[in-house]
């Protein structure tokens, strides 16, 4: 995990009373953590018009320079024991402190997924297709999604976009697999993640025309059913207190 602690100063110097030269001196501080705070580097650099030119490394416990002219800027530096203790003691003052201030909405985040299986084309059985395992809205970005057809993991066929950036720290990415759907044939996009308890499991079933039909003929007498008990249950609670007054 990197944490980056970015300090930006634009200096202007007046170099006589009618010429402005404009220059821009960073201080860059990053953190690398393991295990959470178990193991914890930083990296302190200092950049000049976008070029680096010294740095600081936790791990080494001195200033390096990075282009020759700051030799003897490094030098300066690494004989003074205060500094170098001060940069090190960074190491808890900066990084360990921001990762606990931070840690709850960054680290800790966990966003469960949305899973949806979709063809990419409307196409009759035994005709070659692709279906899409989408993925959408979850943190952090480890992700581990696998195909099964018939229960059989499918690794040959199946192509994966990069993870997508939605701009609200969630991401998303579509999993496809190359198919030729047969009457009865059950394809499963399986997936893992931080967010979850167990993995998430979505089928997509290869149905015959008829079996279609029948479906739809099954769910068309359905729908008007729940609406007349909708409008049932309706009209028994508007009459209901008359007819009680009715029976007192």
């Amino acid at each position: 995990l990197m944490l980056f602690v970015p300090t930006l100063f634009l200096v202007t110097l007046l170099i006589s009373k009618k010429t402005f030269e404009d220059f821009m001196y960073q201080f860059k501080g990053t953190c690398y953590f393991t295990n959470g705070t178990q193991r914890v580097r930083l990296m302190a650099r200092q950049i000049y018009n976008k070029e680096e030119i010294l740095s600081f490394d936790s791990d080494v416990g001195v200033f390096v320079a990075v282009t020759k002219l700051r030799q003897s800027s490094a030098k300066s530096c690494n004989a003074q024991k205060d500094l170098l203790a001060e940069y090190q003691a960074h190491v808890d003052t900066l990084c360990r402190h921001n990762y606990y201030q931070t840690a709850f909405f960054t680290v800790q985040l966990r966003v469960e997924p949305m899973v949806t299986i979709s063809p990419a084309r409307t196409e009759p059985l035994n005709h070659h297709n692709l279906l899409i395992c989408s993925v959408t809205n979850f943190y952090p970005q480890q992700v581990k999604v696998r195909w099964f057809w018939n229960k059989e993991e499918e690794t040959s066929g199946v192509v994966s976009t990069p993870l997508i950036q939605n701009g609200d720290w969630t991401y998303k990415i579509l999993v496809m697999l190359e198919v030729t759907p047969q009457p009865g044939d059950v394809y499963t996009c399986h997936l893992e993640h931080p967010s979850l308890q167990s993995p998430i499991t979505v089928e997509w079933w290869a149905l015959s025309e008829s079996a279609q039909n029948k479906m739809l003929s099954g769910i068309g007498s359905f729908v008007p059913g729940l609406i007349f008990l909708g409008l049932g249950l309706v009209i028994l609670t508007q009459i209901g207190p008359h007819s009680r007054g009715l029976v007192q």
